[in-house]
């Protein structure tokens, strides 16, 4: 039973929402961090519940609907999300008003809407969907495991098509304390000059990404989704990507395109740049964070982005960084690690 990517639809720091021009007009951001261009969200979402709603759930279910609509589908027959942080506004605003009120009389908005599955039961609500609704919470492997969960319910034909994504917002609280700990640079550089200044940490990103899944052959469909794998510390990833694509009767030289994790920090891309001279030697190469920003579930952009270039058979030359022009992708294979512990890898095929 093949799995196929229906639509896919992104809020992101670049244009990808509704927009028909792909990655044609880039944004340059200079800073540590990116923010995200914000929709319209009242296209969305009632204009009165939207004041009660924080960033990442807005976000999310823009995302979401748009994603359906590219569908033409109403009512998915799962709900399954993937995410690190949650929803990292509310729980700051719950935990900031404990100490405020000093555990007194504490409005219960912020607590009800900081949990993880926020976003997923908001989506829900809205559609007034009661199919399955999930959210994985697994660090640097949230949305593949939501990814993974989708492909069950769809090969154990417990639903026809399932909306899955992954979300994750940037707070200022949140991000100090990630440049504390060395994630991102403490200095501002411009997002496309990132890969060309050699140093510790990279760019904070956040954004929303969804993808509805289906076992449905169409000739709308962007892409086959072929595998997904996640390794955890594997200690020769290089052995670890050959087995994933033996293990489905491939080799690196059956792969036109690989679309990989680096963020422009000196360590975190070691092991890219070990594979781009081992096994990914004669391989294209292309790059994406520095048009989304580091963050846990940001292969939720990868899998947005892979299948758009599978189905409109062109590779963006922001992806490159040499800037060669390559031809038609009819494979793609997604590799990332976040923080060098958690490794994901993903198949794409063109239709």
């Amino acid at each position: 039973m093949k799995i196929y990517i229906r639509s896919s639809a992104c809020v992101s720091a670049q244009h990808t929402l509704g927009v028909q021009n792909f990655l044609e007009d880039i944004v340059e951001y200079t800073g540590n961090r990116l923010p995200v261009i914000e929709p319209d969200y009242k296209r969305y979402i009632d204009p009165k519940q939207i004041r009660r709603m924080s960033h990442v759930i807005k976000m999310g279910i823009a995302a979401a609907k748009e994603c359906l609509a590219e569908a033409g589908v109403d009512m998915p027959g799962a709900i399954i999300t993937g995410t690190a942080f949650g929803c990292m506004e509310d729980t700051i605003t719950f935990l900031t008003r404990i100490i405020e009120y000093h555990e007194e009389l504490l409005p219960p908005t912020a607590f009800i809407q900081s949990t993880h599955n926020t976003v997923a039961a908001q989506i829900a609500l809205l559609l007034k969907c009661h199919n399955y609704n999930n959210t994985f919470v697994h660090k640097g492997m949230s949305f593949e495991g939501a990814l993974f969960d989708a492909v069950m319910l769809l090969k154990e034909e417990e639903a026809n098509n399932v909306l899955v994504g992954g979300t994750e917002e940037m707070v200022d609280t949140s991000f100090t304390v990630l440049t504390r700990l060395g994630l991102y640079r403490r200095f501002p550089v411009s997002n496309l000059d990132l890969f060309k200044t050699v140093s510790k940490g990279t760019i904070g990103g956040q954004g929303a990404a969804f993808c509805l899944l289906s076992t449905d052959i169409s000739p709308d469909n962007l892409a086959e989704l072929r595998a997904v794998k996640t390794l955890y510390k594997p200690k020769d990833i290089e052995e670890g990507i050959a087995g994933f694509l033996k293990a489905n009767f491939l080799t690196i030289t059956d792969i036109d395109l690989v679309i990989n994790g680096k963020n422009g920090d000196i360590n975190n891309d070691e092991p890219y740049k070990q594979l781009e001279a081992g096994l990914f030697k004669e391989t294209t190469i292309a790059n994406y964070k520095h048009l989304c920003g580091e963050y846990p579930t940001s292969s939720s952009f990868a899998l947005w982005l892979a299948s758009n270039i599978l189905k409109k058979q062109v590779v963006p030359e922001v992806l490159l960084e040499d800037n060669k022009i390559v031809g038609p992708p009819k494979s793609v294979l997604y590799y990332n690690h976040y923080q060098g512990k958690y490794h994901s890898l993903m198949l794409l095929f063109a239709i």
